[in-house]
């Protein structure tokens, strides 16, 4: 807001108590009543982004002394910017990513930059209920004949095929039917989006009078008023959307261009949104980018490319690892080179700033794996490296590093051995132990996922991945009316079943909202009480859960969600729902037959599962069926000691309806 004199003259004024932040005490109304001028700045986040993968291109164009891209400077008609766009390919193009959007995009097929105007134009609530979004697809298409109300209009509205979409429009209709000037053509745009009665009758005999008087027949007039009264209500101002589809260009061009560039910088804007940077994962593998682990020894603070194909993971985005740490970590490497092991890394580091909570965040992110141990046995060195770096510090500040205190050599480890054959001393962490602390640091899975083991054993009993599932109802929705798809996808709720790991539970009041991910998407489960309280016992977090309920849109989170009428853990799955134990063993395998006995034995139970076993060789293969006094309890521990004995690709249970690829042959009954 500005003023011709102190803001105080006009308006009472609010700010925080240290002073900042200044508010005005009017709103937005009414400090336009007492005369003040109000400007809206709105910062995006998309910009820094942009400025972000222009950095990362130029970085490298400058080192191939080619040219470098001014961003303002492109040509709006670029054909791998709008071939990207018609395979609404949108995950981070600005305005254009959602699933809504993208199925807009598939209809009309943009292919000039007015297209892209008119999508930011449409894809809001009147556009989409008016059905006025499937009349300019259609009209785009072809497949409906482009009519103008008055061969004078045909200029103002060929852009958008007859229809009139923009407040600019409807100005420009004003002025050149009726003669309005640019102030009564914008207050005649203003009273037609207040849609006052008295104000319209008086507006419409302007009209008609002005436009009779520039030889318009006056039915026809009136008829044309009708109309863009009609459109001013959906009308949206066509400079804004003009610099929104800008900016959408531009990421799209980005996108199309330097993929790893612009989704390094997408990832780096999103580092600390965990949701967003999953999905930003996903589409990195989807485009062929893969995402390398954090790494002491090259990655920066941020996220950074390495090659055309491939990002390497920011250590800044590692919970507990300050960009100080991060600096003195990177200055080292860069002047005195890699680091050999972590005995190196605490020798060269200051561990006043880089300290052990530091180094351990860093160990369970992965960052030292390229130095050739496992994270278990890392983490065990840890304190023993400390140690030593401490001791060289201490030796070398007293001049004692050696006789004329000129070394520079750095201590060793231990010299028996005990620190570097720690690798052999420590078994590495179980995957699941291995995943939970990348959980931890990093906010995601990374290297792994907890569900990986599970999915294909639930695959069976579930309607698909979730992914499929929510692109499928998203598809079902008729894009044409935003209310009417609102009700078509609540009351038209989908009966499914979802398997994945609970990542997030929240409680509210008599309501549970459990988040389910299943590796290639998430959705949020609602429990209404009854529901909540029978599965209290299979709801936490970190859990593999089965979910049966129905899947529809939520209006208040603008997106979908399943309201569960059943909870299993995957325990639960197996006691109701496993009807077999299925083992592998083949030739060269020397089977424990005293260790299977005293497996299957620890888990006998006589309502248990039934169990067979798969025998190959070179010459044949045959199943064998054992006894029903050998059923088990099929739960996850006999799985886990099964894996041990067998391996972790022999193990697997079976389902009632379950289609099984492998043939089953009764040859035997074995004993």
């Amino acid at each position: 807001v500005i003023a011709p004199s102190p803001l105080t003259d006009f308006t009472p004024l609010y700010c925080e108590p240290d002073g900042g932040s200044p508010v005005t005490q009017f709103d937005k109304d009414d400090v336009e009543a007492v005369g003040l001028v109000k400007f809206d700045f709105l910062g995006l986040r998309t910009l820094t982004i942009i400025d972000r993968a222009l950095q990362l291109v130029n970085k490298a164009r400058i080192a191939n002394n080619t040219p470098i891209i001014n961003i303002r400077e492109l040509e709006l008609e670029d054909k791998p910017s709008f071939d990207l766009l018609k395979r609404a390919e949108t995950t981070a193009v600005f305005q254009l990513e959602s699933e809504g959007m993208r199925k807009i995009i598939k209809d009309l097929q943009p292919d000039v930059f007015e297209d892209i105007i008119a999508l930011v134009a449409l894809y809001r609530p009147g556009p989409l209920q008016s059905g006025m979004v499937a009349d300019f697809i259609n009209r785009k298409q072809g497949k409906a004949k482009i009519e103008y109300p008055h061969p004078e209009l045909e200029a103002i509205l060929k852009p958008t095929y007859g229809i009139i979409l923009y407040q600019e429009q409807v100005m420009q209709i004003a002025q050149v039917l009726s003669g309005y000037t640019l102030g009564g053509a914008d207050m005649l745009r203003r009273a037609m989006g207040k849609k006052k009665a008295e104000v319209m009758a008086r507006e419409r005999s302007t009209f008609v009078d002005g436009a009779v008087g520039r030889g318009v027949d006056g039915g026809t007039a009136g008829e044309i008023f009708d109309l863009i009264e009609k459109f001013a209500g959906y009308g949206f101002n066509k400079s804004h959307s003009a610099a929104y589809a800008l900016v959408s260009y531009q990421t799209a061009w980005l996108k199309a261009h330097y993929p790893a560039a612009f989704m390094c910088a997408v990832l780096g804007a999103d580092m600390d949104h965990t949701d967003k940077v999953v999905t930003m994962i996903e589409e990195c593998s989807r485009m062929g980018i893969k995402l390398l682990p954090p790494d002491v020894n090259a990655s920066a603070y941020d996220f950074t490319v390495e090659s055309d194909s491939s990002i390497r993971y920011g250590l800044g985005a590692i919970k507990g690892v300050g960009q100080a740490a991060i600096e003195i970590i990177q200055v080292e490497r860069e002047v005195n080179g890699a680091y050999s092991d972590l005995f190196d890394l605490c020798r060269r580091i200051d561990s006043r700033k880089v300290n052990k909570r530091v180094l351990e965040a860093l160990i369970k992110a992965g960052a030292l794996d390229s130095m050739g141990k496992h994270r278990a046995a890392v983490f065990a060195d840890l304190s023993r490296a400390m140690t030593a770096a401490e001791q060289q510090i201490a030796a070398q500040t007293v001049g004692q590093a050696d006789m004329f205190g000129m070394s520079t050599a750095p201590i060793a480890p231990p010299a028996n051995g005990e620190a570097s054959n720690t690798a052999n001393r420590v078994a590495e962490w179980p995957e699941l132990v291995r995943l939970g602390y990348e959980k931890d640091t990093l906010g995601l899975y990374l290297t792994g996922h907890p569900f990986t083991g599970f999915e294909p054993e639930l695959r069976p009993l579930t309607s698909g991945r979730i992914s499929e599932l929510l692109s499928k109802a998203a598809s079902s929705v008729d894009a044409s009316t935003e209310a009417a798809a609102g009700r078509n996808r609540r009351n038209r709720g989908q009966d499914v079943t979802v398997a994945g790991l609970a990542i997030d539970l929240r409680r509210f009041g008599s309501r549970t909202f459990v988040t389910l991910d299943d590796r290639s998407g998430r959705i949020e489960c609602l429990l209404f009480e009854n529901t909540s309280r029978a599965a209290e016992r299979f709801l936490d977090k970190d859990k593999i859960l089965l979910i049966k309920g129905k899947l529809g849109y939520d209006d208040y989170s603008d997106g979908f969600r399943i309201t569960v009428e059943e909870v299993l853990d995957i325990e639960a799955v197996r006691e109701r729902f496993a009807t077999r134990v299925l083992l592998k063993v083949a030739s060269e395998t020397t089977l424990d037959v005293d260790g299977l006995e005293r497996c299957l034995a620890s888990y006998q139970d006589a309502q248990g599962c039934a169990v067979s076993l798969r025998y190959m060789n070179n010459k044949a293969r045959a199943w064998y069926h054992l006894d029903d006094k050998w059923r088990v309890r099929p739960c996850e521990a006999l799985m886990q000691d099964l894996q041990r004995l067998l391996g972790p690709q022999s193990v697997k249970f079976g389902y009632q309806g379950e289609r099984n690829t492998e043939q089953h042959v009764p040859q035997q009954q074995a004993s």
